[in-house]
């Protein structure tokens, strides 16, 4: 926010959520490790390999859902971010024309999320 001349994100309980999502995911990926032999998928961690004739135990949809909250976790970052971006240019503190490279870079990384 200070690069952008604004006072304080949009939504400063929406960046605490997403803060917090991600100790929550790291936990639920520890507990996939923990539970049985672990997920076992690689790098392709696919629905239909939690099925119990792939893969026995609720490791892998552990696994699964350990991705799903991180990605929530950095679509709400994403959000808040653009919402203040959006909020300093409404209340004509900034011009996007003098961002710093690094907030651009930012930007353009919330909206590809």
């Amino acid at each position: 926010p200070l690069m952008m001349n604004v006072m304080d994100m949009a939504f400063p309980r929406l960046n605490n959520l997403s803060f917090w999502l991600v100790p929550i995911a790291l936990l639920f990926m520890t507990m996939s490790l923990l539970v049985g032999l672990g997920p076992g998928t690689g790098w392709t961690v696919y629905p239909p390999l939690s099925n119990s004739i792939y893969h026995f135990g609720g490791s892998v949809d552990l696994a699964i859902f350990s991705l799903h909250v991180a990605g929530v976790s950095s679509i709400l970052g994403g959000i808040n971010f653009i919402t203040t971006c959006l909020k300093g240019k409404v209340s004509y503190v900034l011009s996007f024309e003098f961002l710093n490279l690094f907030v651009w870079a930012m930007i353009v990384t919330s909206f590809l999320l």
